[in-house]
């Protein structure tokens, strides 16, 4: 490769890194963001920020009404054509709203992202509950319904993954030890779903369930959470579980059935 294409390469690849340490400095404790915090919390030279922030409006990646910076619409919009935003939610999220008019309570639906579980879709009604993540946001795996109703049907690394991250104590009630959690994984399948008693967030509970692909792996976890006293193992774990096999038939349907793109001849 000539100089000149070398130099080309790493300023591309420094330019991405910017614009990925900008794009990083949002969270959901942190959805808009002044200019100050924005370099704080990006590690970038006041001047680049300004400067690569204000290329990235242009573009649509960011939006900065008034003084703060946010999340720009195009990011959105392409956020939509995310496998996982796209085909799982939209063959979950009827299952979805049939368990939230059951429940009358809080359904998500999350996928394992590491040590984590990223929320994919969240419907809280008239009654939201603060303390829990928003769409696009995380919590972790090993203290969460969601997370180990994946971890029970994951193989040995995702627990492991899980475990070397920290199994970091949320609440009283919250599971630390590998054997424990272990130990609570393996009851799991045979009742066909997981259950988080105020091991996130005091008083709040969390009952869900797997859902799998046409080949049998499980991609994902719906669930329901609400205060402890509303959400009864007993009483939701059935629908749950019912929901979770129901739009485990979709989106293997869903998935196998989609057109797939015809070669150019």
């Amino acid at each position: 490769m000539s100089p000149t294409g070398r130099d080309s390469g790493s300023a591309t690849d420094g330019a991405l890194e910017r614009v990925a340490a900008l794009l990083n400095a949002f969270d959901a404790s942190h959805r808009e963001l002044g200019l100050a915090e924005l370099v704080r919390r990006s590690g970038l030279p006041r001047s680049t920020v300004h400067r690569t922030a204000a290329r990235m409006i242009q573009l649509g990646w960011l939006d900065k009404p008034d003084d703060r910076y946010r999340i720009g619409t195009r990011l959105f919009e392409l956020s939509g054509l995310v496998p996982v935003r796209h085909e799982l939610r939209e063959a979950v999220l009827p299952f979805l709203q049939d368990l939230y008019a059951a429940a009358r309570t809080t359904v998500q639906l999350g996928v394992l992202d590491g040590a984590h579980v990223l929320v994919v879709e969240k419907i809280t009604g008239h009654r939201p509950m603060p303390m829990l993540d928003q769409v696009g946001g995380t919590i972790p795996a090993h203290c969460s319904g969601l997370g180990r109703a994946i971890l029970a049907w994951s193989d040995e690394e995702a627990f492991e993954t899980v475990v070397a991250a920290g199994l970091n104590r949320r609440t009283p009630r919250t599971i630390t030890s590998p054997t424990a959690l272990r130990r609570e994984l393996a009851a799991i399948p045979d009742r066909g779903w997981a259950y988080d008693r105020e091991e996130g967030n005091v008083g709040i509970s969390c009952v869900a369930a797997p859902i799998f692909s046409a080949t049998g792996e499980v991609v994902a976890a719906l669930s329901v959470t609400g205060p402890s006293a509303a959400v009864r193992p007993d009483r939701i774990g059935p629908a749950v579980r019912m929901a979770a096999a129901a739009a485990s038939r979709a989106y293997s349907t869903r998935r196998w059935a989609a057109p797939r793109p015809r070669p150019e001849l």
